[in-house]
């Protein structure tokens, strides 16, 4: 995914990760491996993309479901995360080899045929469960609904933070009467905060882990500053690009000047700088379970509103009905109860750093314990920056591909940031004219009338 730093997919590898399986990339999951040999009356064929910390949690979760409801037994499966697992649920989609239960990214809906690939939830059903829209937040909810049909139901989204440690903040006065890092409002305020942490370091000591040249970290935090300046991707028919090159530019601009003036270093491994006593580093909410483990002072929030306006980068995982000809009958509904329970019981999964998807969670007392994830959770929630919501968007997809290297050049230097934002925009035009390679139509016919 990246350069060989605290990326997902490292974190993951120290964490623990599960071993893979067999040249399809599974790995067994918890008790739920012998699901198919059990005496219980319903089995459900669960598929997830989660190893490490977020696959341990998960294998709890699913224990807790399976001691909870001993009718339902769960065949729970891992398989490599990113491009991968996305090939192999189309292709068993596709070749009637389908699970019952599948986790998807939201961004990656739009893509994988709605109707085709992907069955539609039934809200009834869902209901009886105690899953109901009101209790989710409404944008989150929304994008999971193509052609007026649920499609994606959220447990989480995960989300981009700004990470400081308290001790350096603290020498450099920066923290308030609570001991948290104020917000601010303006570039000018940003940058005069990393000026006053710089001082207490060292030379040659990086200030801000800025992933500078891994194009997933680039796009993600432009989504984030793009939202901020209210920037647009496309019409709402997808067929015409909006994207506004001087927003663009401004973001790229801002990206730019942590490099020139010496906030970040390029190729420096942000997230052991961060350990090391660098004050900054921006990183996904799934590197809360990593600093916490190391006994650091820390804080985390979203991503800073420099332009003004909240919003940090957001995706979600969600649950998905992989399409089954014959879909129904005990193991679908043993689909909704094991989804269902896997929502409504999602303090276990914040523990992971991600933030619930299901409201009442933030009513639990367990999870209302959670640090640093009572600093971020609600605003987070409250303002999430997300992809286009189109068929070569979403997590590891053609978007992140097209776009990510030209926002690191520059960030690196070798592109100026107008000319990058042009880039951008004509990037954006060829894509759009592509074809979704799940069904042979172009973006625009495909999500003409998908929602936004």
């Amino acid at each position: 995914m990246g350069p060989p730093d605290l990326n997902r997919r490292h974190l993951l590898a120290t964490a623990g990760g599960l071993a893979v399986a067999g040249s399809f990339g599974f790995a067994a999951l918890g008790t739920g491996a012998d699901a198919l040999a059990s005496n219980a009356r319903t089995r459900v064929r669960y598929w997830n993309l989660f190893s490490g910390g977020d696959g341990g949690n998960m294998v709890a979760m699913v224990d807790a479901f399976q001691k909870a409801t001993p009718d339902v037994a769960v065949k729970a499966s891992t398989l490599t995360w990113g491009g991968p697992y996305y090939t192999k649920l189309a292709m068993a989609a596709a070749g009637s080899r389908a699970p019952d239960l599948a986790v998807m990214h939201q961004g990656r809906v739009p893509g994988f045929a709605p109707g085709r690939l992907l069955d539609p939830w039934d809200l009834d059903l869902l209901a009886k469960y105690g899953v109901k829209e009101a209790d989710f937040n409404p944008v989150l909810w929304q994008r999971g609904i193509v052609d007026g049909k649920l499609y994606a139901l959220p447990l989480d989204i995960h989300v981009q933070l700004n990470f400081y440690r308290t001790d350096v903040c603290r020498k450099a006065g920066l923290l308030d009467a609570e001991g948290k890092l104020p917000s601010v409002t303006s570039t000018d305020d940003w940058f005069r905060i990393l000026k006053s942490a710089r001082k207490q370091l060292k030379s040659g000591e990086q200030t801000l882990g800025l992933h500078a040249n891994d194009q997933n970290f680039s796009w993600w935090f432009f989504v984030a500053f793009y939202q901020q300046l209210a920037g647009t991707y496309f019409d709402d028919a997808r067929t015409d690009v909006t994207f506004d090159t001087q927003k663009a530019t401004q973001v790229l601009e801002f990206f730019r000047r942590h490099v020139t003036d010496g906030y970040s270093i390029v190729g420096a491994t942000d997230a052991e700088a961060f350990l090391a006593g660098s004050p900054f580093t921006w990183e996904g909410d799934w590197s809360v379970p990593y600093y916490s483990g190391q006994k650091l002072g820390y804080g985390a929030q979203p991503l800073p509103p420099v332009f003004g306006t909240p919003a940090t980068h957001a995706e979600s995982h969600s649950f998905v009905l992989p399409h089954q000809s014959d879909r129904g009958g005990p193991a679908n509904e043993g689909a909704y109860q094991l989804a269902a329970y896997l929502v409504t019981h999602a303090t276990a999964w914040a523990g992971g750093g991600h933030v619930p998807a299901y409201l009442p969670t933030f009513k639990d007392p367990a999870y209302l314990e959670l640090t640093p994830q009572d600093e971020y959770s609600r605003p987070a929630m409250a303002h999430p920056a997300t992809e286009p919501h189109i068929w070569f968007a979403g997590s590891t997809g053609i978007l992140a591909q097209h776009i990510g290297p030209i926002i690191a050049a520059s960030n690196l230097g070798s592109t100026k940031p107008d000319a990058a934002a042009r880039k951008m925009k004509s990037a954006l035009e060829q894509l759009l004219a592509m074809k979704n390679p799940m069904d042979g139509h172009t973006a625009a016919q495909e999500l003409t009338g998908a929602g936004t």
